[in-house]
């Protein structure tokens, strides 16, 4: 079983220790370290090279957008979940834009964050169900703001299509690759070529252009 190494990244210790402490109970996750702010996160980040790093956004100094886009700079390889108790629309696109992998609030059971963390560890990309429908109203709304008149993603192979469709649910390589009977690295240049082509930079933003072009089932809003 792979040990999943967890950075904690928050400027209240009491919050830091309670996921800790939830954490702890999952056999397979382990928090290496623990930072107050953006700019000791970095600096952890270096010292502990760790699996997943949960990052908040709003703290003092450095906030965790620009911690993001400096550990994704420095150790692209590291895959970053904004954890946080905002909803606000600017935060969520620019975490996204900065190459975070996952977005969720702070209210999320200790049960989906470990899950989350597991799906982001093995490649996957995940939004809490509130922030979906905000990606895909703003996606939507740029995509209108940008129309040159030719459709995003008519370059796209059908094979493309079937592992966009695969990515937006939330497969890893892995799990595409078998449904598809492909190996993992073939999946893996798949994606490869549609981030190039959709002109994205990472599984999230390909999810929301899939959901937004009728390419994989939107993703169900809470009641």
């Amino acid at each position: 079983m792979n040990t999943i190494r967890v950075l904690l990244v928050d400027d209240h210790r009491l919050f830091r220790r309670g996921v800790a402490a939830a954490l702890a109970e999952a056999p397979d996750i382990q928090v290496v370290g623990e930072a107050h702010d953006g700019l000791q996160a970095v600096a952890k980040s270096r010292e502990t090279d760790p699996h997943v790093v949960l990052m908040d956004i709003a703290m003092p100094g450095m906030d965790g957008l620009e911690a993001t886009r400096r550990i994704k700079a420095e150790l692209p390889h590291v895959r970053i979940v904004i954890l946080t108790v905002a909803e606000e629309d600017e935060n969520l696109f620019e975490a996204i834009k900065s190459g975070a992998q996952g977005y969720l609030l702070k209210s999320v059971e200790p049960r989906a964050l470990m899950e989350t963390l597991r799906s982001v560890f093995q490649g996957g990309a995940s939004i809490s169900r509130t922030m979906a429908p905000k990606i895909l109203a703003e996606f939507s709304r740029q995509a209108r703001a940008a129309d040159t008149g030719a459709r995003p993603g008519a370059g796209l192979t059908d094979r493309e299509r079937e592992v966009l469709a695969l990515v937006a649910k939330g497969g890893t390589n892995k799990e595409i690759a078998t449904t598809l009977g492909i190996s993992p690295k073939t999946a893996k240049n798949h994606l490869q070529n549609i981030l190039e082509k959709l002109h994205v930079e990472n599984r999230v933003q390909a999810a929301t252009f899939a959901f937004r072009e009728g390419l994989a089932p939107n993703p169900p809003s809470k009641s």
